[in-house]
This record gives structure tokens, C-alpha cells and sequence, in this order.
């Protein structure tokens, strides 16, 4: 996507995830907030984030994709799906049978830990 990894995750993170404030982004992030300041303002620069006035506090900013960013992301993950695909094609049946009782243990996980 011609992007550094932390502006990529962040960018993922506002697109797929909706508008944060700085200080949840950082917290999702795992990242100090002067840190994710230089990020967004990479992002901003860029054209694929915008600060937003907050709905109930003018003191905090929401941070949003734009057009531009979102268009990005689903560019780059339409590029991951068919690289999965044309892999996951090569597959003969026995492997394509292991792979779905992979998925469905990784979906049980995934509910029992949501389940907590």
C-alpha cells in the first residue's frame, strides 16, 4: 500500500473499525499518544485521515478515514484476498478438508474467548 506498518495499522484500525480520538487510537494501538500524533499527521498529510470536532466534547477531535484512505484499504485487502485465494486454489482435497477443521477449531477459540 506504499505505507510505513504503523500508519497502515492505524489506518486499518480508523477504516474497519470507525473514528477514534487520538487517545484511543494510541490505546488500540499499544502506542504513547505523541507517537500516534506523528502518525496521524503522516496519515493527514497524506489525505486519508481528517481530525473531526467530537460530537459532545469541542475539546477532543475525532480522527477519521476519508475517501481517499478508505479506498486504500479495501484496495489493499482486495490484494490480500485474491493472493489467499490463488493459494488456497493449489490445494488438493485432503489439504482443503485439514484447512476447514483448522477454521472451524480457530472459530471456537475465537467464540470462547469472546464468551469471557
Amino acid at each position: 500500500m506504499g505505507l510505513p506498518p504503523a500508519q497502515a495499522s492505524a489506518l486499518s484500525v480508523l477504516v474497519f473499525g470507525g473514528a477514534q480520538t487520538l487517545s484511543g487510537l494510541a490505546a488500540i494501538e499499544q502506542v504513547r499518544a505523541p507517537t500516534m500524533t506523528r502518525i496521524v499527521d503522516a496519515l493527514e498529510r497524506a489525505g486519508l485521515v481528517q481530525r473531526e470536532p467530537h460530537a459532545d466534547d469541542r475539546r477532543k477531535l475525532h480522527i477519521a478515514a476519508t475517501r481517499a484512505g478508505i479506498r486504500l484499504m479495501h484496495q489493499g485487502r482486495a490484494r490480500r484476498v485474491e493472493a489467499l485465494s490463488q493459494l488456497l486454489a493449489g490445494l488438493n482435497r485432503s489439504e482443503r478438508a485439514t484447512l476447514d477443521v483448522a477454521v472451524e477449531l480457530l472459530g471456537e477459540l475465537h467464540a470462547r474467548k469472546s464468551g469471557q
